[in-house]
């Protein structure tokens, strides 16, 4: 009876790790695969501070991204199904076995500032992913020591099914984020936020406390001196740190800044207060933009000097590859300067276009999905075009499980009805 209840008791928490384990996996795989740019920007960095970014192609780890999202939420799912088992609680293993050393060297390190497990939707510190992944790896010990015991939800005869079906939706999800945009926006520009007011501290709020030091060297001798004890002119400044002491709140829009190239000036507060309507061509690096619909981009920045609004190009790209541009498209339109993380922030494609009005995204295009003549027809103010966009994350959302969820709901449902009449006419013979 004692043998029986801890088979039990073992039984169930093998479950529960199950569950676990594969809502993590779901969750971390899914939110990878709506924003596959993000986790490749993720990667690099990655590449980056281990000095491996210059041995890989560029698109190795684009390609990569999309391929380790997919794992992921494919071997969540044959968790929670409880198929593929072997297969499937191995990976989960492996992948944990790798990740939890790993988060550890950041977590002491702290060569990136966050690990992207769960990309923009939840960004949590390197000692929290850690602790986070201690547990899962205890999970996936777990079921791969008692995967024997986990219920199946789906017949062998069928798993097949769903196996493809799974694959198939992740990688088409993927593909489809990748030409288009994200279809869930989980970073502080989304359509209907306002920049100026992602870029305030809240009445009350108590910011960063920063301590600024010194390097100086005299004699041969270096000294590292606060700005309240500063020296004299005879020590020579070497660099300046700064260093925070005390962490309070940081707005969402920290490096939101339009640098003219023509004029030399920041122009951030005159374009964020217009309130006319203002096109931003975002291309983080000019050189490696998409120039297939340029042309198309000329005729938008002709219909807003038409109708008196403003157009910008914005990128972090220096002046030479900026002229070069301009040789190459006969581009007009001004260009801005502005940090490369917040560009690739702000949109993610090379180039994409956005449309705000006092600070407020009112849309967003990639490449891919520009307005036309068609669409370009009257002046924003009489066309849809120019009212926010209406973007609810969580009916997206809701859709996009939906086409998951239902077509597996329906396998499930169609094999127990199987395996009921089957049941019946054993009955019968009997």
């Amino acid at each position: 009876m004692e043998i029986d209840n801890k088979h039990i008791a073992w039984k169930v928490w093998a479950s529960l790790c199950r569950f676990l384990l594969g809502a993590a996996f779901i969750f971390s795989g899914f939110v990878k695969a709506v924003d596959p740019f993000g986790f490749f920007y993720k990667i690099q960095d990655y590449l980056a501070a281990f000095g491996l970014i210059s041995k890989f192609p560029f698109y190795l780890p684009l390609w990569l991204g999309i391929v380790l999202s997919a794992i992921e939420f494919c071997v969540g799912v044959f968790l929670f199904l409880g198929i593929r088992r072997k297969g499937s609680t191995t990976v989960a293993l492996l992948l944990m076995s790798v990740m939890t050393p790993l988060t550890l060297y950041l977590a002491l390190e702290n060569p990136v500032s966050d690990c992207g497990c769960f990309g923009d939707a939840w960004v949590l510190t390197n000692w929290q992913t850690f602790g986070k992944n201690i547990v899962l790896l205890v999970a996936a010990v777990s079921v791969v020591k008692w995967r024997n015991s986990l219920v199946r939800f789906v017949t062998p005869k069928l798993e097949w099914m769903v196996s493809m079906y799974t694959i198939l939706f992740v990688f088409a999800l993927s593909f489809y984020c990748l030409r288009q945009l994200p279809i869930l926006d989980f970073r502080p520009y989304k359509i209907g936020a306002n920049i100026r007011a992602g870029m305030e501290i809240p009445e009350g709020a108590k910011p960063s406390v920063f301590e600024t030091r010194f390097v100086l060297e005299k004699n041969g001798e270096r000294r590292e001196f606060a700005l309240d004890d500063y020296p004299d002119s005879t020590w020579t400044f070497i660099e300046s740190r700064t260093l925070l002491k005390e962490k309070g709140y940081e707005p969402p829009i920290q490096e939101f800044s339009m640098l003219s190239l023509d004029s030399g000036e920041e122009i951030t507060d005159h374009v964020l207060s217009d309130e006319g309507y203002t096109f931003l061509l975002v291309a983080h690096r000019i050189e490696e933009a998409d120039d297939s619909n340029i042309d198309l981009i000329n005729e938008i920045y002709d219909y807003s000097v038409e109708h008196g609004y403003g157009f910008y190009a914005l990128t972090s790209s220096s002046g030479d590859e900026i002229e070069l541009w301009r040789d190459k498209t006969g581009a007009e339109y001004p260009f801005c300067r502005m940090d490369d993380i917040t560009l690739k922030t702000i949109i993610r494609s090379n180039p994409g276009l956005l449309l705000i009005k006092e600070g407020t995204i009112l849309n967003k295009w990639s490449n891919q999905q520009l307005p036309d003549e068609y669409a370009l027809t009257d002046a924003l103010e009489r066309l849809p075009l120019g009212q926010q966009k209406q973007v609810s994350d969580l009916r997206t959302m809701a859709y996009v499980l939906l086409w998951c969820i239902i077509p597996l709901l329906l396998v499930i449902g169609m094999d127990i009805l199987v395996v009921r009449r089957r049941e019946r006419q054993s009955l019968r013979q009997q």
